[in-house]
């Protein structure tokens, strides 16, 4: 007996075509689809940043900062004190460094995360320090070293260091700067010595009012100062407080005709070790969290009691 031959389609038939990619969709919908990058935890985050000009950055879930480093030493900056205006709560800092380097993409463009537009130039910026003699500010350079003590999702903690130079005078100014998560405000605790012995110094910490732009309040019994600027339909708020507001010896705005020179300054004196303490931080309002200058400087009034 002889069974009967089944005819075969040929390879290249429309019908064997049309088979193949059922079999062929069949199997891709039986794949699962590739899942989406998880979004990292909010977390705090610092870093030496050497392929930005050795820029030292860091962040929480709110609010992040970057300080400036030797590579620019002959440049324009010092220990003026940058802002970088996130959105998110998660960590951006490599994220923006990475997409302007390898993509051009560069964070002073919000693209959904925030950017960065807070202009620094030579001023103190948010928070920066500077030697107050004769009533006039002294400035440091850029940091001259830098060391992580921690980073980690709770917190991070680390020093900058600068020099001073004054007449023939050198003075060291050690920068341990904690960043808490669910903080606006960062902690600075700058040594101050000369020959290794603590210094005794005047002390002046500054908040750029970006050429008379913004609108600086002073609050000396509460401890604190502020400035607030708009920047296009959206507004940023700074604001420096002082744990002790017996420790200010002085508080008043600079107003300056010259570019980068106009602040609202506190100042303040070494303790025996030569230390002094300020916090210092910023809101931006496009995050719909503290939208009115009312809303921020009830902030800085509540954020001095809770330190307690």
């Amino acid at each position: 007996m002889t069974s009967a031959l089944r005819p075969r389609l040929p390879l290249q038939s429309p019908l064997f075509i049309a088979l193949l990619g059922l079999c062929v969709s069949a199997l891709h919908a039986a794949d699962p689809a590739p899942s989406a990058p998880a979004t990292p935890p909010p977390s705090t985050f610092c870093r030496f940043v050497p392929e930005r000009s050795d820029d030292f950055a860091w962040e929480n879930d709110l609010v992040a900062f970057r300080a400036y480093g030797p590579a620019l030493a002959k440049g324009s900056e010092n220990s003026g004190i940058d802002c970088w205006a996130k959105r998110v709560p998660y960590p951006i800092i490599d994220k923006w460094y990475r997409l302007d380097r390898e993509q051009k993409l560069s964070y002073h463009e919000d693209r959904g995360e925030g950017n960065d537009f807070y202009h620094v130039g030579k001023t103190r910026g948010c928070g920066g320090t500077a030697l107050w003699i004769d009533g006039k500010m002294v400035l440091s350079g850029v940091y001259k070293e830098w060391k992580i003590l921690e980073t980690g999702p709770q917190q991070s903690v680390f020093q900058l260091t600068y020099a001073y130079t004054v007449g023939p005078r050198q003075i060291r100014e050690v920068k341990t700067i904690t960043l808490a998560l669910g903080q606006r405000l960062f902690k600075s605790e700058s040594v101050f010595t000369e020959d290794g012995k603590p210094a005794d110094f005047e002390i002046a910490v500054g908040l750029s009012t970006q050429n008379q732009k913004g609108v600086g309040t002073l609050n000396r019994e509460a401890g604190w100062m502020s400035v607030w600027q708009a920047f296009g339909r959206t507004a940023i708020g700074t604001g420096v407080l002082i744990p002790d507001p017996k420790r200010i010896t002085g508080m008043e705005e600079l107003k300056s005709a010259k570019r980068d020179e106009s602040h609202v300054i506190l100042t303040l004196r070494t303790d025996a070790e030569g230390r002094t303490v300020h916090y210092a931080g910023f809101v931006w309002t496009k995050t719909k969290v503290i939208t009115t200058p009312d809303q921020w400087t009830a902030y800085l009034t509540a954020f001095g009691p809770s330190l307690k």
